[in-house]
């Protein structure tokens, strides 16, 4: 498994994505479905078979459409009653993000985690939306439940969104950590760990059959990233 201070989180739509990932040694998964389009909220019966499946923390994605912006009484509502199932489950934590006008929508974020009290939360990549990263993140920390905020550092060269990350982590620090994710690979996860202080990485493509949205969790290409993780960190 990964040092305790190294998290690889896997990006899992099914329980035999799940299993390929705990075989192997991730530290936590998040669950979705419809990764073409983002990730969108996974059924609950998805939920429960993982968990039943595996021993690894789950977090999973609240999300009802692709637009971070959410206005619908409706799907506010359908946001609601999930937070509210997850939470019953006993999942680790919720993954979501919403925003509106360039800035993050605390009003509904507080609304949908009312129900699920006590649950910790992964703000998504909403966060590259905001106009003022900084501000956000001063901001989030406010929200208590808020413990991991995901980004790729914003857009640019990996030099510059590696920049970046250091620098949202620097701010973040230490109510919630940076989980940087976003087209992650070896050698990125290689860079970012040597430049920078985070030490949790998500990933998706980079553990799938030929790298596709649709191809299966492979335990090896899993593994390969753990050991990544695993070498000493040259600073």
């Amino acid at each position: 498994m990964i040092k305790e201070e190294a998290v690889l989180e896997v990006i899992v739509c099914s329980v035999a994505d799940a299993i390929e990932a705990e075989k192997g040694g991730a530290n936590r998964l998040e669950i979705i479905r419809d990764f073409a389009h983002g990730g969108m909220t996974p059924p609950s019966e998805l939920v429960r078979d993982v968990l039943a499946a595996v021993s690894l923390p789950v977090r999973v994605m609240l999300r009802e459409r692709e637009s971070y912006r959410v206005v619908d009484e409706l799907e506010i509502e359908q946001l609601c009653t999930c937070a509210q199932e997850f939470a019953a489950l006993e999942v680790d934590g919720l993954v979501l993000g919403f925003i509106q006008n360039d800035q993050v929508d605390f009003d509904l974020a507080r609304r949908v985690l009312s129900y699920a009290p006590g649950l910790k939360v992964t703000f998504h990549h909403a966060f590259e939306e905001v106009r003022d990263p900084c501000e956000a993140i001063e901001r989030l920390k406010g929200v208590g439940s808020v413990d991991r905020i995901l980004t790729a550092g914003g857009q640019g060269h990996w030099s510059e969104k590696i920049a970046q990350l250091e620098s949202y982590e620097r701010i973040a620090s230490p109510e919630i950590k940076v989980l940087a994710g976003g087209g992650l690979n070896r050698q990125r996860i290689q860079a970012i760990r040597a430049n920078t202080t985070i030490d949790e990485f998500h990933v998706g493509r980079a553990v799938r059959l030929q790298g596709r949205i649709d191809g299966p969790v492979q335990s090896a290409l899993v593994r390969e990233l753990v050991k990544v993780l695993e070498e000493e960190k040259v600073v």
